[in-house]
């Protein structure tokens, strides 16, 4: 007899969907996270439409859209001029507009659903080994602790122990530049309502509103400190931003490097991935939390189907979907990636192209349909 009916490795944000999903299917679940704590920092910060769109039927969404900032345009500037407006006000959905939200409180309030259902998280679990057959599979715990699973799930990001102990390979690679990360308090002209990318000869600075009042600040910058200052952001926005911004104070900090990877397969026999476990790339388009969640609604659904009797090619079926997805994603956000990045001198002529291209209503369409994730559906 297995223990439980699906054992789930990591508890992000794409673990908690998963395991909340599940329970009300009426499937056992054990979800475990190799963190003695769940206190994250707000790294992702941008929940789009389709994703409240799926979290609806786990009724996260309405808790979501309580906490977070509605920003319904996403602008790309030159110091103050703007070259291009992603308007998502008019697409066909009850979210027309990315949820600014730090992932700190995304977590929170997915546990707050997964405690409902009756499940939890058992802190910390650091997986060492795994082992299937036919029937199930067994999973070994740092602690000496096993548990056995009819199948396993490894949500447990890029550097996954269950992808590894799996064998599949992640194909991909890395991009030169670090990046800073920011929340920081400014006074001046900062956004309340919209994300904001300036894409300056100096380089590229994303500004957005958060709920607490303060901004996430986003560049990438060769040689990035560790934990980015108030006199650095000041720095960063003085060269790239639109002026009579003043950094006040920085409430958090990181710096990172951005890999662009996508797993060859997301199953193995019984042993299955999802979330950034499956598929790592540029945040550029704020793409990267929101592809997970939604991998997590699909894969609940396929797990719960094969667990009822339903044909084991089910989950076939999720990789088979799943996984180009995730390619067209990194695909674009490698495209966004390299334009805010391209080498100096370049950087003037990208910006007048873009302004043509932002009088386009075609181009404008295309990119509000595939950063609001409702190409996807």
């Amino acid at each position: 007899m297995n223990d439980v009916d699906v054992l789930i490795v990591g508890a992000g944000p794409t673990g908690l969907t998963l395991a909340a999903s599940l329970l009300l299917n009426g499937v056992s679940v054990m979800l475990v996270d190799r963190q003695a704590a769940g206190a994250n920092t707000s790294r992702a910060a941008g929940v789009n439409a389709r994703t409240l769109e799926v979290l609806e039927r786990i009724d996260v969404t309405r808790r979501l859209v309580k906490e977070g900032v509605e920003a319904p345009r996403f602008t790309i500037r030159d110091r103050a001029r703007t070259l291009l407006t992603v308007d998502f006000s008019g697409l066909v959905t009850d979210y027309p507009f990315t949820l600014l939200v730090p992932q700190s409180t995304t977590e929170r309030l997915l546990l707050d659903r997964v405690r409902e259902l009756g499940g939890d998280v058992t802190r910390p679990a650091v997986l060492t080994t795994v082992a299937q057959d036919d029937r199930g599979v067994t999973a070994t715990f740092a602690s000496g602790d096993t548990v056995r699973a009819s199948y396993l799930v490894g949500a447990d990001g890029m550097h996954s122990t269950v992808r590894e102990q799996a064998g599949i390979r992640f194909s991909g690679g890395a991009y030169e530049h670090s990046f800073v990360l920011a929340d920081a308090r400014l006074r001046g002209d900062a956004p309340t309502d919209e994300v904001r990318l300036f894409w300056a000869s100096e380089g590229l600075t994303v500004v957005a509103p958060l709920p607490d009042g303060t901004f996430r600040i986003v560049a990438p910058v060769d040689d990035a400190p560790e934990v980015p200052s108030a006199d650095f952001v000041q720095g960063l926005l003085d060269a790239r931003g639109p002026g009579g911004i003043t950094v006040t104070d920085v409430t958090w900090g990181s710096r990172f490097r951005i890999h662009h990877r996508v797993a060859d397969t997301y199953r193995a026999g019984r042993i299955l991935l999802a979330g950034d476990a499956a598929h790592v790339h540029s945040p550029a388009g704020g793409q990267g939390m929101n592809l997970g969640i939604q991998d997590a609604v699909v894969l609940a659904d396929a797990l719960a189907a094969v667990l009822d009797g339903g044909p084991d090619t089910l989950l076939d079926a999720y990789s088979a979907s799943r996984r180009p997805i995730a390619e067209q994603v990194v695909e674009l956000t490698d495209r966004l990636t390299r334009l805010a990045t391209m080498p100096r001198p370049l950087r003037p002529i990208r910006n007048a192209v873009l302004r043509v291209a932002g009088r386009t209503a075609p181009v404008t369409r295309a990119l509000s349909s595939r950063l609001s994730g409702l190409v996807y559906r």
